[in-house]
């Protein structure tokens, strides 16, 4: 969830180190004192305090090897002594801060011993578009969707036809369909037009199965969920959930850098764990909390919220969300924002060998006074804060205005040459905050969902989607010359996967649609299926879901129409005042 800060943009526009800089005015007399008198060692000395203490670290939780001796606020052995805890600054909480980083012990991430990108488990199991969405939702999973769809529908509808794993498959394939062709919100009715519509929609199954599954779609039985639902407010969707995010983590292994924020799946409906968020486009919806890749964005693992446990709010819930969804992993930097960021998350996730970089609210007790003091201080300039193993900046990005973070990463005073001169705290807080806000983007681009009143489908369709991406980045990983080049590759994969889900409901189709292009599609795809293994790729290839290339029609006079219907018969084309509806029985070839 990104942050503005006015027309200087994220969280990012920071400043040089507050200390001789003509445009800045000293913050302490401290720092200016150190300033005076630091001075680099010398290498022998600086080489033997690193290589002592190196054969130590091991058994540091901080990681600690040795005091940054090349950093400008060091002290050589004839220059005063260290700053004393006296002089250091003291948050609310008894925290001491000082303002140069003598006190600060030398920190680097350990090993992780495994390779970003997707697991072993994932790429043997890999073969085609179709096989990559298939390990997010495995036949166990359209197992359970096929008896709980059956059930309710027995209940339900009087005209009930059960339906099959196929006939789901189909559903979902036509889901996907819809949200490439961008008709989120778009009328069923408009997609299954013979003129306004898309042929795909037509040769799969009729509006009215589609309906009838739309309907009868669930995930759990409902004669037993206001039991459950006492114990547990997920209950209508626990299954498929629990089954659903186990599988997130077993085929991917993030990079160094992880997201964690916030998604808000919008829903305005009845549910109990709906939350208001203003800030976010959709305001009403469910929450969950995802810890995305940063680099590829891919949702490494999800959990909902599901609201106050007894009434009462929870204390530390950052903290919680925090260390319960990195769960597993070391050796990474999490970035996060004032929600979840706090001094205790830092010393806790360094305890488990990771890193964090983030925003701090000012309220936090932890934090001394000095950097929440922006009076009389220049625009574009920075203050730090040291600890032992946590540094925190305070930049000012125009005059009034207050940014604080704190980093476990680094352990310097950096400041990144450029006309804001931003801290490398805040660069690298840039280059990585955006990982769940970019997989909102993509889902969003291209989503499946359609209006309903019930939160357990708002769920599925985002899991849809969000499967869709992974997919996507896993496929991509394994096979990156698929359409290299292209700016469109995400919905060129969208549309291969739902035109592959629905090719199986087509090949076993009986009855042709009336409509004559997708009559067209359904022939085209069951002569594929018919056709030598030689020839069934190229007979693939040529079908599509606007039933062939535009031609220029035939039986036209005077001005030509150009169209995309052919005759079945022969193959020529055929705009639709041309075109004559007959039955099975009166049709010949």
């Amino acid at each position: 969830m990104q942050r503005s800060y006015g027309r200087y943009g994220a969280v990012g526009a920071v400043g040089a180190v507050e200390t001789t800089d003509v445009n800045m005015e000293p913050v302490s007399s401290s720092v200016q004192q150190e300033k005076s008198h630091s001075s680099s060692s010398s290498s022998s000395s600086s080489s033997s305090s690193l290589s002592d203490t190196t054969n130590s670290g091991d058994s540091d939780p901080d990681y600690a090897f040795a005091p940054i001796s090349s950093s400008p606020f060091s002290l050589t052995e004839d220059e005063e002594e260290p700053v004393e805890p006296e002089s250091g600054w003291t948050g609310k909480n008894g925290e001491v801060w000082f303002p140069t980083n003598t006190e600060t012990t030398y920190f680097t991430l350990p090993t992780r011993g495994v390779t970003p990108g997707p697991t072993r488990y994932a790429i043997v199991r890999v073969s085609n578009i179709e096989s990559t969405f298939d390990l997010f939702f495995t036949e166990k999973m359209f197992e359970l969707l096929v008896d709980m769809t059956n059930l309710q529908g027995r209940r339900a509808l009087k005209s009930w036809t059960d339906v099959d794993v196929v006939d789901l498959r189909a559903y979902i394939g036509l889901l996907i369909l819809a949200g490439v062709y961008r008709s989120k919100g778009e009328s069923t009715r408009c997609l299954w037009d013979d003129r306004s519509g898309r042929a795909v929609f037509r040769a799969t199954m009729s509006l009215h199965r589609f309906h009838e599954i739309s309907r009868a779609l669930c995930f759990d039985n409902k004669r037993k969920k206001p039991e459950r639902q006492k114990k547990d407010k997920l209950a209508p969707i626990r299954d498929l959930w629990d089954m659903w995010t186990h599988r997130l983590p077993l085929l991917f292994n993030p990079g160094n850098d992880i997201t964690v924020d916030e998604q808000l799946v919008a829903f305005k409906g009845r549910c109990r764990f709906r939350q208001y968020m203003p800030k976010k486009p959709a305001k009403y919806g469910m929450k969950i909390w995802v810890a995305a890749d940063a680099q590829t964005s891919y949702a490494w693992r999800c959990e909902i919220y599901l609201g106050k446990t007894d009434g009462a709010p929870e204390v530390g819930q950052g903290k919680r969300v925090v260390t319960e969804i990195t769960s597993g992993l070391q050796g990474i930097t999490v970035t996060c924002d004032n929600f979840f960021t706090s001094y205790a998350l830092g010393q806790e996730l360094l305890r488990r060998k990771i890193a964090l970089i983030g925003t701090i609210r000012k309220n936090k007790p932890e934090l001394p006074p000095n950097l929440l003091q922006i009076k009389g201080r220049a625009a574009l300039s920075s203050l730090f804060a040291f600890t032992k193993n946590t540094t925190a900046v305070s930049y000012v990005p125009r005059r009034g205005k207050n940014v604080i973070l704190i980093s476990t990463r680094h352990r310097e005073a950096t400041v990144t040459e450029g006309p804001k001169k931003k801290p490398e705290i805040i660069m690298a807080y840039n280059r990585c905050k955006g990982g769940v806000d970019t997989l909102d983007k993509v889902v969003g681009t291209y989503s499946c969902k359609r209006k309903t009143n019930r939160w357990p489908q708002a769920l599925f369709f985002n899991m849809l989607d969000v499967s869709g991406y992974n997919a996507y980045v896993i496929f991509t990983a394994v096979d990156p010359a698929w359409n290299k080049g292209k700016t469109f590759r995400r919905r060129l994969f969208l549309e291969e996967l739902g035109n592959s889900l629905v090719s199986a409901a087509m090949q076993r189709r009986e009855r042709l649609p009336r409509a004559p292009v997708a009559a067209a599609l359904v022939k085209k795809v069951q002569a594929s299926a018919a056709a030598p293994p030689d020839t069934e790729t190229q007979a693939a290839a040529d079908s599509s879901s606007s039933g062939g290339k535009r031609g220029t029609c035939a039986l036209c006079t005077g001005h030509k129409k150009r169209t995309i219907g052919c005759c079945i018969s022969c193959g020529g084309h055929t705009c639709k005042v041309h075109q004559v509806i007959c039955c099975k029985s009166c049709w010949k070839v």
